[in-house]
């Protein structure tokens, strides 16, 4: 009898599990756990954690981040701001077909993301970009529009590799990443091995990486546990505590990724910022944190900046508390003092959206808002969402990186919609500051301004932040080198498999 596809994947666990076990004197083969399988191979396309990580393993930048969360140079060896945008020089690197990495390549690549048609997560920003010169076959020169801050920031993304002009800008995009795809099981998982003409000396450090699918979170943590992995990504929080006391084990981890609400402003309730400003103090976070994370979660009264952040300020980080006497007050002011009934739009696939709706629920209807729930699956929130068919939504996500101009994306009313931000709230004060902080160079003055984008979103309320997750990567103790990427950069660790071995 011929065994089903169905059979198959059901087994690839149990076969990686008994490959493994065979496997064990060679610790020169780290075996990683994936959460999913890649569910697409673009170089340009953000298509979550787990194709991130294998994306950056096979490609690479202009630049990426240290161990520290610092930027640092990957293709590029230096950048620096010019009177009309930035200039970056290359290093000598080499693309997977055995061809120099070339000015020439940077600019194409910038094209294809920018182009008309293109489904790139950065075209948008590529827009800002108005011409890009190449004196000669080292360096690049960006001429912006404007002048852009955080335009360095684009280029450490997993989303921005620099792709060989001679390849296509498919799967088979061909980049200059410290591995090589070796084999690629779709469902099951990808092998991946050195990259000899990688540009760093001494990595990577493995002689393969094998990246098995366990989707189920349940098996990913028993096989790290039965020594069938050596780590994995996305650790279950009701996991974490047992994680902890294994001694064969252990955990990096980071608060970086967070939930929020956000709201219809074009109709219904949440259309009076009064309203929304009252749903923000009625929310009780430390609920949510258990509730939704088994208390692996800290409570986020502001936004979602890391306090070692330069723009970080202790002042407005605890605006928001649980305060049900000034919700009920600014339902009042609003004329809704007694309260309405609306409903709540969250997903049924993904528990922490759903547990972090019913913590939301029973805590408005302490101040007379009763809240029915919507839980539809992930791929129909998203449409709902993205189309502002709700009341007001949970969402759960991180940001692009730890500068505060990617709180842009979440807070700017004026960008495309997007089930991630309020749809139909009108933001002009905000546009304006978080304009003027991305054109701003000088640290000092950019720190006033982003104090200024804060207050503003106190007032406006276009998301109300709620809690900052911890995220965390396991492993067996002999695995060193890899390092969890603080703060919002988490969702990037891949880049240090480079440096990960066993010992």
């Amino acid at each position: 009898m011929p065994l089903t596809r169905r059979f198959l994947m059901a087994s690839a666990p149990i076969a990686a599990s008994l490959a493994g076990r065979a496997a064990r004197a060679d610790t020169s083969v780290m075996r990683y756990g994936l959460q999913v399988y890649p569910p697409s191979f673009l170089p340009w396309q953000n298509s979550g954690t787990s194709a991130a990580t294998v994306n950056v393993c096979v490609r690479r930048g202009l630049l990426s981040y240290g161990h520290d969360g610092e930027l640092r140079g990957e293709l590029a060896e230096h950048w620096e701001t010019t009177a009309d945008g930035w200039l970056f020089k290359l290093r000598e690197a080499y693309f997977h077909n055995g061809q120099r990495v070339a000015a020439a390549d940077v600019k194409w690549t910038i094209e294809q993301i920018a182009a008309p048609k293109s489904t790139a997560y950065l075209r948008g920003a590529m827009q800002d970009i108005a011409t890009v010169e190449t004196p000669d076959d080292m360096t690049v020169h960006m001429i912006t529009k404007q002048p852009i801050s955080s335009l360095p920031y684009w280029f450490a993304m997993p989303q921005a590799p620099i792709i060989s002009r001679e390849s296509d800008t498919g799967v088979g995009a061909i980049g200059a990443g410290p591995f090589v795809m070796t084999s690629n099981e779709r469902g099951i998982g990808v092998r991946l091995a050195p990259f000899p003409q990688f540009y760093r000396p001494g990595v990577p450090k493995l002689k393969e990486l094998q990246m098995t699918v366990y989707a189920d979170e349940n098996l990913r943590v028993s096989a790290l546990q039965a020594g069938d992995l050596d780590m994995i990504e996305y650790v279950p929080w009701q996991s974490i505590d047992s994680i902890a006391t294994n001694t064969k084990l252990k955990m990096d981890s980071t608060d970086g990724p967070f939930m929020y609400l956000v709201f219809n402003g074009a109709t219904g309730p949440f259309k009076d910022a009064r309203v929304r400003q009252a749903v923000a103090f009625a929310i009780k976070r430390e609920d949510v944190a258990k509730a939704a994370f088994y208390g692996h979660a800290s409570t986020l009264g502001g936004m979602p900046l890391p306090s070692r952040s330069p723009y970080y300020n202790e002042k407005l980080a605890h605006y928001w508390n649980h305060d049900p006497a000034r919700a009920k007050q600014l339902l009042a002011d609003a004329g809704v003092g007694e309260g309405f009934s609306c409903t709540l739009l969250s997903n049924i696939t993904n528990g922490m959206h759903k547990s972090t709706a019913e913590v939301v629920q029973q805590n408005l209807a302490e101040i007379g808002i009763q809240v029915q729930l919507a839980l539809p699956d992930w791929a129909n929130f998203l449409t709902l969402g993205n189309r502002g068919q709700y009341e007001f939504a949970v969402n759960g996500t991180t940001l692009d990186n730890n500068d505060p101009d990617s709180l842009t994306s979440l807070l700017d009313g004026s960008l495309p919609a997007s089930y991630s931000r309020s749809s139909g709230l009108a933001t002009p004060e905000l546009t304006k500051l978080l304009a003027a902080g991305r054109s701003e160079l000088d640290p000092v003055r950019r720190k006033v301004i982003y104090d200024q984008v804060q207050q503003a979103a106190f007032d406006l309320v276009p998301a109300c932040f709620l809690v900052m997750r911890t995220q965390a990567y396991a492993m067996r103790q002999n695995v060193r080198g890899f390092h969890n990427l603080p703060g919002q950069l988490t969702f990037y660790s891949g880049y240090t498999l480079e440096d990960a071995y066993l010992t």
